[in-house]
């Protein structure tokens, strides 16, 4: 059966899930749901979102929203990919960093792709609030100064092995020039999401997104 994912592709969120679908070679649909219309308000994805966000996740019966979560799920049907580690260890490791990238990275990251992007050019509702971004800078400088460390020492986040974590975290980043995230100073971060943006499954879904495949972030 064929999983069906709700979903809005310029998202960052959406993108996570529809590139490690792609990468595991999954059997799955998108269903568009266009934001700007509203379309996540319709009574019947209501009903299956309560949080009346995305993306959400039908396989069968089964329901699922949280894109890290169904991130788990989705490697969780091919546990040979690797990418979510089947030892405790391991296992926790990776989520510990999805929760980090809940909790500091992906909320610094929308702050800059808010006001510098969906602001402007998506909602065009005016001109930049310099307060939010300041505190966007704060927030992003003191996790990105985390995660350049840790990739000191590692090829991906959890390690030298590519997992849910590294999808999780570099999907903010295809907005690298648009929300004027400001990396400049972090050439770790910047070296390992170039090895992320050149897995053929990151390139299809840029592509399904409607993003130049072949264009430097």
């Amino acid at each position: 059966m064929t999983i069906e994912i709700y979903a809005f592709p310029p998202s960052p969120r959406a993108f996570k899930v529809m590139a490690v679908a792609n990468h595991l070679g999954l059997d799955w649909t998108m269903r568009m749901l266009d934001l700007t219309k509203g379309e996540q308000r319709k009574p019947e994805y209501v009903a299956l979102n309560p949080n009346m966000r995305m993306p959400t996740l039908k396989d069968g019966d089964y329901v699922l929203w949280e894109s890290d979560a169904i991130l788990q799920y989705l490697a969780g049907k091919k546990p040979q990919s690797g990418l979510l580690p089947t030892d405790e260890t391991g296992r926790l490791n990776v989520t510990r960093w999805q929760f980090w990238d809940a909790c500091h990275w992906d909320p610094a990251c929308a702050i800059y792709l808010f006001e510098n992007f969906v602001k402007p050019v998506i909602i065009k509702s005016g001109e930049p609030d310099q307060a939010a971004l300041a505190k966007g800078a704060e927030l992003f400088h003191r996790a990105a100064k985390v995660l350049d460390d840790q990739l000191k020492r590692n090829k991906y986040v959890a390690g030298d092995q590519l997992t849910v974590a590294d999808f999780s975290i570099a999907a903010p980043l295809n907005y690298t020039e648009a929300a004027r995230l400001p990396l400049d100073s972090y050439a770790e971060i910047t070296r390992w999401y170039g090895t992320m943006r050149a897995l053929p499954a990151w390139q299809k879904t840029l592509a399904q997104c409607g993003m130049a495949p072949a264009a430097a972030a």
